[in-house]
């Protein structure tokens, strides 16, 4: 088992939210802890929105308790109704995020009142909130996360396992039933690739020539989170129709094998070539160049006439699978394009360190 950042981020806040309670010797400094459990978020920019929006719920929540225990009491009944209420309002305000913690506020204000409820209610709110703050002290200097790291490196792990599955299924090498679930795992991780890209573009640099470089990176790594969907989408095409190639004659199927050759060849040379590890310059390619759209139509078109009209649709299924292999194509070169033209802009930008793992 290992410890991420998160895991340790969170401690580090319950440590730092109860020692601050403490040193102010507020009463109860356990709800700090658990403020700083809420309050907690992945990056510093929605660390910085729950801020705003933890002091707004709060305020809510102290509001409503004072008012409810003063007019009506503390019955369980009357907190309950509280309780409907401040939902209500937070949801009326799209303040969804807070209702956990602005729950936690107002129970903790409403279950003891005393002689001195309103400056009891006043130290309950402040103990909530040194919570929050120490949950943004600790997301803002402990551990900042990594995502353009991240970002890259599950990119690049997706993209191998993918060109590795291309190659082995142009090689009729495939086992079906496996290469079915793996293509669903591939799914899953599209899904948390997409998750990272959001956290990188939330995100935020203050000086202007990081924001300058960050709006073109968020541009390249769009188009390499296309760029890998449609690898897949290609694989997945591949398997769908593996019989249907059986039967095309045996020089298609090596055309067809050496295009993706080229193509997974390429993809994978333009993404080394964003971290510096090949020149923006090279175009490095093995055995032979890449057909170009209209050659590989000319493929397809050649086939027809081998063709009688029982297998018309095996030619019809092997139009879709030009037609991906063609659409990889245009995005592999699009990638590269916006590589190139990033690395001209930004020389002096400094080159992604990849880790050597990722962190979930």
């Amino acid at each position: 088992m290992k410890l991420g950042a998160r895991i340790l981020k969170t401690g580090i806040a319950i440590i730092l939210a109860l020692f601050l309670a403490q040193l102010i010797e507020l009463p109860s400094p356990v709800f700090a802890g658990i403020a700083a459990i809420f309050a907690l978020q992945p990056t510093i920019y929605r660390s910085y929105l729950t801020v705003i929006e933890q002091i707004q719920g709060n305020i809510i929540g102290a509001v409503i308790a004072v008012v409810f225990v003063l007019m009506f009491g503390n019955e369980f009944f009357i907190i309950g109704l509280a309780a409907i209420l401040l939902i209500t309002l937070n949801l009326k305000f799209n303040l969804e995020n807070t209702i956990s913690l602005s729950l936690v506020t107002l129970i903790a204000i409403m279950v003891t009142p005393g002689d001195e409820f309103i400056e009891f209610a006043l130290l309950r709110f402040s103990t909530v909130m040194i919570g929050v703050f120490a949950a943004f002290i600790v997301n803002l200097v402990f551990l900042p996360p990594k995502y353009e790291s991240k970002l890259y490196q599950k990119n690049t792990s997706i993209t191998e396992e993918i060109s590795k599955w291309i190659r082995i299924s142009t090689r009729n090498a495939t086992e079906h039933q496996l290469l079915k679930a793996d293509i669903e795992k591939l799914r899953e991780e599209i899904l948390k690739l997409e998750h990272l890209y959001v956290m990188y573009k939330e995100e935020r640099d203050y000086f202007k020539k990081n924001i300058l470089a960050k709006s073109r990176k968020l541009v390249v790594y769009r188009q390499m989170n296309t760029t890998t969907k449609k690898a897949l989408d290609t694989l997945k095409r591949l398997h769908r129709y593996e019989n249907e190639i059986l039967h095309m004659p045996e020089s298609f199927q090596e055309a067809i094998q050496q295009e993706l050759d080229c193509l997974i060849n390429h993809h994978e040379q333009v993404l080394l070539k964003y971290i510096g590890k090949i020149k923006p310059e090279a175009a490095i390619m093995e055995g032979h160049e890449c057909l170009n759209r209209k050659e590989l139509f000319e493929l397809f078109l050649s086939q027809q006439k081998d063709f009688v009209d029982d297998n018309k649709q095996i030619l019809y299924h092997m139009m879709q699978l030009v037609s991906i292999i063609m659409e990889y194509g245009e995005h592999v070169e699009h990638l590269d394009t916006l590589i190139t033209s990033f690395h001209s802009f930004h020389k002096d930008d400094q080159h992604l360190e990849v880790e050597t793992k990722i962190e979930e």
